[in-house]
């Protein structure tokens, strides 16, 4: 027992000074080379785009109301129908106000006649001066009044003050109406009272489009303006309907709650398919940065860092360098903090890690196509000559 304990202690002390002396070197593990799309950063003019959302807003809305009291004659439009300026609208009871102005032109016209009398009489010396300047007056007074009788009388007949679609009528013949700053419209079972708006026309050609853009791109709006540029707009409604428009107002100041401005598009609307109110997204197209650096913006990695990419090296391995993205747009976006024909990795970053080794996938697919397989036409051809023997006997 004692010569095998002293046996197997000799064999321990030699294992020990074995791995002591002559160390077994450990196999290097390697880590994986990734597979990644690259992309070269690209430097060249980039449009400044800005998406938005916005409504329709008529050119001109006029609520039609009356400015005298008195009974609707007669309805000379329909709901919904198209009316120039100038066209009759509605027609009042006029009989009252018809004979107060015939009896203020006759009382004008009487006392023109006098006035005209107390001149040739003057001349004769047979009255004052004074009398003839108070014919003068009175001539005046009364010719003021017909004039005051006239303009009421015109009130009866309504007019569209502007070109445009005429909405809900509220008013029917027979009607009283009266001037009104509140238009409500109260319908029950058996009757409908209006009070103040008669119709509302609304001018649908050219069409407004109202929206807010970031105060970041008040800058490029305004030197385009100042260049004699008008910024365009292209948006689209709910229902399908595409325009083309140009930016006429931006609002004099931006709105800090949010950070935009509201600016304004003016654009065609030849065939009324948009009205007022609807949901439209617009499109700006702000004028375009000269010698951007721009890169897709799937590239871009956003971490409590800020805002980074992944740069493929010479040596075929990546590092984390920050960037600025100043815009957005189209899938792409503008950079600063890069030089032109650095190569970023657009997909396959999820996994990466500084150093690490990548390799493009455009390459892999070279690498990896197949060998052509040999044509039957190209197969090598051999010289036996048929067997005469058989063909005889067929």
């Amino acid at each position: 027992m004692k010569r095998l304990l002293w046996l197997l202690l000799v064999l321990a002390l030699a294992g020990g000074a074995a791995k002591y002396f002559w160390p077994v070197e450990k196999a290097e593990v390697k880590a994986p080379v990734q597979t990644v799309t690259t992309f070269e950063v690209a430097q060249r003019d980039f449009p400044l785009l800005v998406d938005s959302t916005g409504s329709t807003v008529a050119s001109n809305v006029v609520d039609v109301r009356p400015q005298v009291t008195n009974v609707v004659a007669k309805v000379h439009i329909k709901e919904g129908q198209r009316v120039k300026a100038g066209d009759i609208l509605f027609t009042l009871d006029d009989r009252a106000d018809r004979a107060n102005f015939e009896k203020a032109k006759a009382a004008s016209d009487d006392a023109q006649r006098q006035l005209e009398r107390s001149i040739e009489l003057l001349r004769q010396n047979f009255i004052s001066q004074g009398s003839v300047d108070t014919a003068r007056a009175n001539a005046q007074s009364l010719l003021a009044a017909a004039n005051a009788a006239q303009a009421t009388l015109s009130y009866d007949t309504i007019r569209s003050p502007i070109t445009g679609r005429a909405g809900i009528i509220n008013v029917f013949p027979g009607a009283l109406v009266q001037p009104g700053n509140t238009v409500s419209t109260i319908t029950t079972a058996t009757a409908t009272t209006a009070q103040g708006a008669m119709v509302t026309i609304t001018q649908l050609d050219p069409i407004n489009v109202q929206f807010t853009v970031p105060e970041s791109a008040l800058g490029p709006l305004f030197a385009m303006q100042q260049s004699g540029q008008a910024p365009t707009v292209s948006f689209e409604a709910t229902g399908g309907q595409k325009r083309q428009g140009k930016v006429y107002v931006i609002d004099n100041q931006v709105d800090a709650a949010i950070g935009a401005v509201k600016v304004k598009a003016e654009a065609s609307n030849a065939d009324h398919a948009l009205i007022p109110g609807q949901f439209v997204r617009v499109q700006l197209k702000a004028g375009n940065i000269k010698d951007a650096l721009v890169i897709p913006s799937q590239a871009v990695v956003a971490n409590t860092r800020g805002e980074q990419v992944f740069v493929v090296g010479a040596d075929n391995t990546v590092e984390l360098k920050p960037i600025k993205v100043l815009t957005q747009g189209q899938g792409f976006a503008v950079i600063t903090g890069l030089n032109a024909g650095d190569k970023v990795v657009v997909e396959g970053k999820q996994n990466l890690r500084p150093k690490a080794k990548v390799r493009d996938a455009a390459a892999a697919k070279t690498e990896a196509k197949p060998e052509a397989k040999p044509d039957a036409s190209s197969a090598p051809k051999t010289d036996a000559k048929p067997d005469v023997k058989a063909e005889a006997q067929k």
